[in-house]
């Protein structure tokens, strides 16, 4: 079996096949080991399996015993340490804290082998059964929105940064491509990784050219302190110029490194060309079907970051605020390589990124000075900033070139798209949603507005609903000239920071009256780390003004609001004047 075509090994019977008698690496997660593109921990393997490093993959390890931890024995390196995809509260629990049963990344689907703050009990698994062993390195959106003292909305508190809480020696924050090279690198030379960007580590002593933020019991004792240091945490994310950051932690300090660099295209196409599977490793597959990879098995992924910087989503502190492309010619050998595997169907399930509408282009300021601090942002619940100057050119072309290759059906778009960037692009906008409507959707386009109510638009850092009732209109146009019967569908949230029920009053008629439907689901918002909705939510403040505003944080209440604008068209009538006393 040659290096192009296997797994990366999970079982000591798969490191004989390689003629390893040990591996250097470790990588730990909370999924199910899937080797694709889209899943970090694989991302992670072939990174460090192409500068020459053995790697192993352990996949939902069992907590209770050695059996899974001790089954590639101890790496020559290091361990890697991962929650999974998603963070493991995010994934255990629902927004009003009720458990999930179901698991996406598990075979079978039941959520019974990810256990809850699993970056913290593989730590401690591994340190249980591997006394004075290698470094232990914390990685994946778990951790990294976790660095530093941050809200933990399951627990109610504020809690130190990660790895206070774990046994690690070392985190790699961010998408952590060239730091985990890195770390590797340094390892095996015996160089000392302190000095590697897109590190964080735990000192003794501060490190006093780095910016000093708030120390962890200043959070504690003041709401005004933590909102401080959750904007620094925010504003340097950006390698063109941020700060290391320290942090003081009951006498000892939390090191932040500054910022990995960001890769370049023809990095980007490297890691995407690495000889993934694309499939579960047969390890999991005799415990069921991982429905993840039903979504993720033949989608595409044109690149990487968000500007978007909606309040409640953690993609921008985690990807970063600029976009990062692969080539055209490479995302097009993708597409023609899905044709040559035996069990494609000639379906792409998605083209796209974190928004799928951000390929191609990107702020000429942002790239030569990097991402605007203080608040300036590329888009808000307001404006478009005038030096980011959308072009769908290149995104249409590209969407073009994929569905004119032989054996390729349709290429679905499922990936988010920023509704209010189409009419921004005066040249392209309108074509590029002819493109979508015609050939990338199949009967249904899902948008996600979140509310209408100005108040509440204006702390998500979402757009007015005067540039949702212009895209529906031409989107609903665009059909028409189509002779197709295709229809919207929105997201909507509930019980967000500076949402009251007169708010969902106001969007149950707005559903009604102008989108003519009624919504059949809505989401509670849930407060995830990384976010300035997490901020808003803990502290009852607006992080910009410091100014008090109203956060629902009565579980049934949420649910009120929720059923609201879910309820049929005469509950919300009905119902109206019975709660005109209430909030709002």
């Amino acid at each position: 079996m040659n290096k192009q075509n296997r797994f990366l090994p999970t079982t000591k019977e798969e490191m004989k096949q390689r003629g390893w008698d040990e591996l250097d690496v470790v990588l730990i997660t909370g999924d199910a080991y899937i080797d694709s593109p889209f899943m970090g921990i694989a991302v992670v393997g072939r990174i460090l399996e192409d500068i020459g490093l053995r790697v192993g993959i352990i996949g939902q390890p069992d907590i209770n015993s050695d059996v899974d931890i001790k089954r590639l024995g101890e790496p020559k390196l290091f361990w890697g340490v991962s929650g999974g995809s998603i963070d493991s509260m995010v994934s255990n629990y629902t927004a009003t804290k009720k458990f999930r049963n179901d698991d996406d990344y598990t075979p079978g689907g039941k959520n019974n082998k990810r256990p809850d703050r699993a970056t913290l009990v593989y730590t401690n698994l591994i340190r249980r059964y591997f006394k004075n062993t290698v470094p232990i390195v914390l990685g994946g959106i778990e951790a990294s929105l976790r660095r530093l003292t941050h809200y933990d909305y399951w627990s109610n508190t504020l809690r130190k940064p990660i790895l206070f809480d774990s046994k690690a020696d070392y985190m790699i924050y961010g998408m952590g491509e060239q730091a985990i090279i890195d770390l590797g690198l340094y390892l095996k030379d015996g160089k000392d990784v302190r000095t590697i960007a897109g590190l964080c580590y735990i000192s003794k002593e501060p490190v006093k050219e780095y910016l000093q933020i708030p120390s962890h019991k200043e959070c504690l004792d003041n709401k005004e302190k933590y909102i401080d240091l959750f904007r620094a945490f925010y504003d340097n994310n950006d390698p063109m110029y941020s700060k290391g950051l320290c942090q003081e932690v009951d006498g000892r300090y939390l090191i932040q490194n500054p910022p990995s660099r960001y890769l370049e295209e023809n990095e980007m196409d490297k890691i995407a060309s690495y000889p993934y599977q694309r499939d579960l490793h047969p390890y999991h597959a005799k415990d069921g079907k991982v429905k993840a990879l039903e979504t993720i098995k033949f989608s595409i992924m044109t690149h990487h970051g968000c500007w978007g910087e909606c309040n409640y989503c953690a993609i921008a502190a985690h990807q970063g605020r600029t976009i990062r492309t692969r080539s055209e010619q490479n995302i097009l050998s993708e597409a023609k390589h899905f044709t040559t595997l035996k069990d494609f169907k000639g379906i792409i399930s998605d083209v796209g990124g974190p928004t799928a509408n951000m390929y191609g282009y990107e702020c000429k300021k942002k790239m030569n000075l990097g991402t605007c601090i203080d608040n300036k942002r590329c888009v808000d619940a307001h404006r478009l900033c005038r030096t980011m100057k959308v072009d769908h050119s290149r995104n249409i072309k590209l969407l073009k070139d994929i569905r004119a290759i032989p054996k390729v059906k349709k290429a679905f778009i499922a990936s988010g798209i920023r509704y209010d960037f189409i009419a921004a692009d005066k040249n392209h906008g309108k074509e590029y949603l002819k493109e979508i409507i015609d050939h990338h959707i199949s009967g249904q386009m899902k948008i996600a507005p979140e509310h209408t109510s100005d108040e509440v638009l204006h702390h998500m850092g979402k757009p007015g609903k005067q540039s949702l009732i212009e895209f529906k209109k031409m989107f609903d146009d665009l059909n028409k000239e189509s002779g197709k019967k295709q229809f919207l569908t929105y997201y909507l949230i509930a019980a967000h920071p500076g949402c009251k029920e007169s708010h969902m009053h106001e969007l149950k008629q707005f559903t009604t009256h102008e989108l003519k439907i009624n919504p059949e689901q809505a989401q509670v918002f849930t407060p995830t780390p990384g976010t300035y909705s997490a901020v808003m939510y803990y502290t009852e403040l607006d992080p910009f003004t410091k100014k008090k505003i109203f956060v629902e944080k009565d579980t049934l209440r949420k649910e009120r609001q929720k059923e609201i604008v879910v309820a049929k068209k005469s509950f919300c009538k009905t119902k109206q004047n019975s709660t005109s006393g209430m909030q709002g």
